[in-house]
């Protein structure tokens, strides 16, 4: 009896053991197994949201940066980075360098060096922060994978999100490029394009998305607990985390046109809901241009797809009331609208405020939490099957 209890016991043992070696060799929840070791699979996650938060961090830098009319106050671009002026000789000669670009010819001839050094340190601060990003994603990702702790489809995955990195600052410059140059559109003040600002806006999003969404799929103790969700749910949280998304950018275009400050009422825009002046004559014979170009119409624009993203939120809310998923998706979805009645809190106040620096900040930072929000909300949720409890 002994003998057949140590036998009985062993094979429980060795059972137990290839359990925990399947636990430990398994797929995340995107289908990527990352490394055979919990913990080596924690700190890849640790370490992508530690990225995802210094990515958030500089969007809202970013956002300061361009309310704070500091972005044209660096006329050139070093991608291997470049240290501030140290002496009152270098500072001198960069005040010059600006002093040859239509910002400071048109609007800011007042300028004193103290005022650009404000400026200055401020895009600095912004484009040295892009770089360290690019230093705490790349080294971290060499060691890593020599250390076979990601997995083919990971590292691919984490390659194109260092090139995008890499690609971002490139199309920083390029948006600057345009502030730099004599305005050739209806408006005489020197800025970046909109267009620009939206693609640069845009990727960054792209970005944080792409950073805390891998962050969250590749723990082995998952932070969220997940759960089969009817397919109509899972498909409306995608729809609004889209609409979300869409929104935010439409932000750019608000503002890299000024739009912010055309119409500082709500909710109506001048006599009413729609602004009389949404066809602008100079641009109405290219209706593309007008739709991203005539302020009124692009803080129309955006007010539209806020209410949309709003009402849709609240939607999904009351769904999610009378649909059987789990406490985790629910609590998400609460969490959702939670932050959802801030951002539009936010949004009002900063319109009518006057679009005053802090604020705007603040509206900016809650789109990159509204958009984590989203996020957070669908990585509760996996597809249900025909034999899988939706519960």
């Amino acid at each position: 009896m002994w003998r057949l209890g140590s036998a009985v016991a062993g094979m429980r043992r060795l059972a137990w053991g290839g359990r925990r070696r399947a636990v430990t060799a398994s797929l995340d929840a995107g289908g990527q197994a990352v490394s055979s070791r919990p913990v080596g699979r924690n700190a890849v996650s640790n370490w992508l949201f530690a990225c995802s938060g210094m990515v958030a961090g500089t969007i809202v830098v970013g956002g300061i940066t361009r309310m704070t009319k500091s972005g044209l106050s660096m006329v050139d671009w070093k991608p291997h980075g470049q240290r501030p002026p140290m002496s009152q000789t270098e500072w001198e000669a960069e005040f010059d360098k600006y002093k040859q670009y239509p910002e400071y010819q048109r609007t800011n001839r007042s300028m004193t060096l103290g005022q650009f050094k404000s400026i200055y340190y401020m895009e600095w601060m912004h484009r040295m922060l892009g770089r360290a990003i690019g230093v705490v994603f790349a080294a971290p990702f060499v060691y890593f994978a020599a250390r076979g702790a990601l997995s083919k489809p990971l590292t691919l995955k984490l390659t194109v999100l260092l090139a995008a990195g890499a690609a971002q600052g490139g199309i920083g410059w390029w948006m600057v490029k345009s502030g730099l140059e004599q305005p050739k559109n209806h408006y005489d003040e020197p800025r970046v394009s909109p267009y620009r600002l939206a693609a640069h806006l845009t990727s960054a999003f792209l970005i944080y998305v792409g950073l805390l969404h891998t962050a969250l799929s590749c723990r082995a103790t998952p932070l969220l607990v997940m759960s089969a969700a009817p397919p109509m749910f899972r498909r409306s949280a995608i729809a609004v985390s889209k609409l979300v998304f869409f929104t935010a950018v439409s932000g750019a275009f608000v503002a890299g046109n000024r739009a912010g400050l055309v119409y500082n009422e709500f909710p109506f825009m001048g006599n009413g809901f729609i602004p009389d002046d949404i066809r602008h004559p100079e641009l109405e014979s290219q209706p593309w241009r007008n739709c991203f170009e005539n302020s009124s119409l692009v803080q129309f624009e955006h007010r539209a797809l806020a209410m949309l993203t709003t009402v849709s939120i609240v939607g999904l809310f009351l769904l999610s009331r009378r649909l059987p998923l789990s406490s985790t998706t629910k609590k998400a979805t609460s969490a959702l609208l939670g932050v959802c009645a801030g951002q539009v809190t936010l949004g009002i106040s900063t319109l009518l405020t006057f679009v005053p620096t802090e604020l705007a900040a603040m509206h900016q930072a809650g789109s990159v939490l509204l958009l984590s929000s989203s996020i957070v909300l669908l990585r509760t949720m996996r597809k249900a099957y025909p034999d899988t409890p939706s519960n």
